[in-house]
């Protein structure tokens, strides 16, 4: 080790930090490559001892062959020392060494340049991997290696070792989170598994199409499509694969050729670390389970060692199952040890509504032991899923559980499926012996009649005398046909309790001996009540709905009337100013209440036109009562001088102050001078008027103004349009443009397309607009002033 004296710094004089912070780098520098160069030379070391105990050469000699194989296949010294130690085999000793097997070469035919950068990442490979001491190192080693030097775009690496009891153990992982991690620490010995398949045959899996390799396997990832690619690579360590290298891509394709060479070597590479740190999983991580699984082995019921799987906030979102007894079946029909290494919601998806599952969390809660009452699943019987009934107990074993559950005998089954009957029906079942006069009631009857069961069975003669008055012939009648004739019966009757009066119904028929002598009844009472209370509410609900409908239909009428009256519509186009004027106004199609939507049009003193169109909020009298307001008012206050914006103003403050203080209205007024051929307008939250000139449409853009009845200081202003000859101009409510499946927004561009002409075509009539624009059902109400300014040639007709 090198080293530099720190200067001492003169009296005075502040230490140059700088340069002991040079210093100090330069020291760390020479400690990492010392470190490197000792963990290199233990494991030339390792190598050499290998190669001696196979030889029975010297040290030196050792050194020598591993020197000149590493220049034979092109490799560097500490490729071959990794490659020398993965290829240990178990013979006996003495035996002749065989050569390593040769690794995949990282040739390509990209030339020469592609062949220096492959070998050059394999150095590095080698070089970073003497620091590597456990799996998880050599994981995030390779991760962070194999996308730096040779572009495979690795997102995550994971190494599997075989159990000696079949199936795979995560020993080590880079690029997961934890939760997958332990999803996936143990993987049972089942088909569909790319990990297992690739360390069985002994060769690599490529799985480059997500769709096809998830009809194969089943795949890694939560949701798969994390990783579209990835690659599973055996592991030979000696004569045998026992462990199983995973890159995992966020790339989709295929590996290119390069890659998949280089990867294969990587893999190669490995067997030495492994083999130094032992690619068996370490026995005491399932040494538990493993006991646990042969003691179930010998046990015949069904019980299963779970381990909590949880999520990255600590909450348990499945369970794992290390341990299975043989006569445990899962939905799927797997059992026994073919369970192991499975999700538990996995093999009974549903079971996480069960109350089982509440309990298996409160056991990891509190520790208390759980016993669940009995609950239904679905279990396969010879191929055929059929569902069964159990009771389940839960008791914590270390980290984890012991879940064991019973099925119930089918007969206590049918016993509970008759109780569950009775019960979710209110009804149970009688029996009456008319030899001897004894009964039997289910315990569901006395509940019915509220009577003690220490008091006996009622005879059935005495029965009638249970029911009110005004039953007691027609029961007493029908009981008396079926005992005397064995006439069936079918009879409802009213009992009163401490509750109030019970409607009751007894369904009964006899059984007769060989002279059609009736000697036993048996049948079935059942509490009708809840049923008769819902008749009796329903027939009142419908009187009450028929007594509103009536008085709501009698209120449009005389609405309907009264609008007819204050809001008179012409049969024919009105002339005002110059202008043709066609008026339309449409009720709404669904419901009794007539609507608020009104409209104006008139002459003015001066020889000017009003227009006004309004919607009050609401439908019904109040809403009539609000537009003749509005109407007349509006009318009256621009006769006498008002402006347009003062009216709106005015109006605002009378609507503020009406009957209905929470009334809303919105209007537009338009005031057209016919010598300027001037349209003057202002609006309170309206639709703005639609200009169809030259055969193109647009809307008008709207002055300011809000609604009228929102607030008592409002804002309106005006805007004014010179109309040309040939001019349309429409005014009208939303119910035009308005439907409830679809934006206000669709609604103008509609109107604005039926408004504008084809070429070579008349501008649309105003039925047709109407036509083109209603939606055939359930609109609201409608009203719309077609204004059109007639041609110069119709003007001189």
């Amino acid at each position: 080790m090198t080293s530099e004296p720190a200067l001492p710094a003169q009296s005075g004089d502040v230490p140059d930090v700088a340069a002991l912070t040079r210093v100090v780098a330069r020291q760390r520098a020479e400690l990492d490559r010392l470190q490197d160069l000792a963990a290199t030379a233990a494991v030339l070391e390792r190598a050499k001892g290998a190669v001696m105990a196979r030889l029975g050469c010297s040290p030196d000699a050792a050194q020598e062959e591993l020197q000149q194989r590493a220049k034979a296949r092109e490799r560097t010294l500490l490729e071959e020392c990794w490659i020398s130690l993965g290829a240990l085999s178990a013979q006996p000793h003495g035996a002749t060494e065989p050569a390593p097997a040769e690794p995949p070469a990282v040739r390509t035919t990209q030339g020469p340049a592609a062949d220096e950068i492959g070998a050059a990442a394999l150095g590095r490979l080698s070089r970073a991997l003497v620091r590597v001491g456990t799996p998880h190192e050599l994981a995030r080693c390779l991760l962070d290696r194999l996308t730096a030097d040779v572009g495979a775009d690795a997102d995550a690496v994971m190494i599997f070792a075989r159990r000696p009891g079949g199936g795979l153990e995560l020993t080590g992982h880079a690029g997961i989170d934890r939760t997958l991690a332990e999803q996936w620490s143990r993987v049972p010995p089942d088909g569909g598994i790319a990990a297992l398949d690739a360390l069985t045959a002994g060769q690599a899996r490529w799985l480059e199409n997500l769709r096809k390799d998830g009809e194969r396997y089943r795949l890694i990832g939560n949701p798969p499509e994390r990783w579209p690619s990835r690659a599973w690579l055996p592991v030979m360590t000696g004569e045998s694969a026992d462990a199983v290298l995973g890159i995992l891509r966020h790339r989709e394709g295929a590996f290119p050729p390069p890659v998949r060479e280089h990867l294969l070597a990587v893999a190669r590479l490995c067997a030495g670390p492994l083999r130094t740190f032992g690619t068996r999983p370490d026995p005491a991580a399932g040494e538990a389970a493993d006991a646990v699984q042969t003691v179930l082995d010998r046990l015949p019921v069904a019980a299963v060692l779970l381990a909590p799987l949880r999520s990255a906030s600590g909450d348990v979102e499945d369970f794992r199952i290390d341990a299975a007894t043989g006569v445990t079946s899962d939905a799927g029909g797997r059992s026994g040890r073919e369970l192991v290494g499975l999700r538990f919601l996995e093999c009974w998806p549903k079971a996480d509504r069960d109350p089982l599952w509440e309990g298996c969390l409160q056991v990891l809660a509190d520790e208390r032991p759980y016993e669940s009452e009995p609950f239904a699943r679905q279990q396969m019987v010879s191929g055929v899923s059929e569902p069964a009934a159990y009771a389940a107990r839960v008791r914590g074993w270390g980290d984890g559980l012991l879940v064991s559950w019973v099925r119930h005998d089918p007969s206590d089954r049918q016993e509970q499926r008759l109780a569950d009957v009775q019960r979710l029906g209110n009804l149970g079942w009688v029996t009456w012996n008319l030899d001897t006069g004894e009964g039997n009631w289910s315990s569901q009857v006395f509940s019915i009649f509220e009577r003690d069961a220490a008091l006996g069975v009622v005879p059935l003669s005495g029965l009638p005398r249970l029911a009110a008055p005004e039953d007691l012939p027609t029961l007493a009648r029908a009981v008396g046909e079926l005992v005397r004739h064995g006439r069936p019966c079918d009879v409802p009757f009213r009992i009163t309790t401490r509750a109030g009066v019970r409607h009751l119904r007894v369904v009964a028929e006899a059984v007769s001996d060989a002279h059609s002598t009736p000697v036993e009844v048996h049948g079935f009472v059942q509490d009708l009540t809840a049923q008769r209370s819902a008749e009796l509410a329903l027939v009142a609900s419908e009187r009450a709905m028929l007594t509103q409908h009536g008085v709501l239909e009698a209120e449009r009428l005389v609405a309907a009337r009264l609008q007819d009256a204050l809001l008179p519509l012409p049969k024919e186009p009105v002339r005002l100013a110059g202008l043709r004027v066609d008026i339309a106004y449409l009720p709404a199609q669904s419901g009794l209440s007539v609507g608020g939507d009104w409209f104006s049009a008139i002459e003015l003193p001066d020889g000017d036109a009003l227009f006004v169109v309004g919607d009050v909020a609401g439908h019904g009298m109040g809403a009539v009562a609000s537009m003749a307001l509005l109407r007349f008012t509006a009318k009256g206050m621009v006769i006498t001088g008002s402006t347009l914006t003062g009216a709106l103003s005015r109006l605002n403050a009378l609507l503020l102050h009406s009957r209905d203080p929470h009334g809303s209205a919105t209007m537009v007024l338009a005031r057209y001078s016919p010598r300027e051929r001037r349209l003057e307008w202002a609006q309170a939250g309206h639709p703005p008027p639609l200009l169809v000139r030259a055969g193109e449409a647009h809307y008008l853009q709207r002055p300011y103004g809000m609604l009228l009845g929102a607030t008592d200081a409002p804002r309106y202003e005006a805007a004014e349009v010179r109309l040309e000859p040939g001019d349309q101009i429409l005014l009208y409510t939303d119910g035009l443009v308005e439907r409830p499946s679809e934006s206000i927004d669709r609604g103008l561009e509609r109107l604005a397309r039926a408004a504008a002409p084809r070429t070579g075509t008349a501008p649309a009539s105003l039925d047709q607009l109407l036509g083109a624009t209603l939606e055939p059902e359930g609109r609201d109400d409608v009203c719309v002033l077609d204004i059109r300014v007639p041609a110069d040639a119709e003007r001189q007709r």
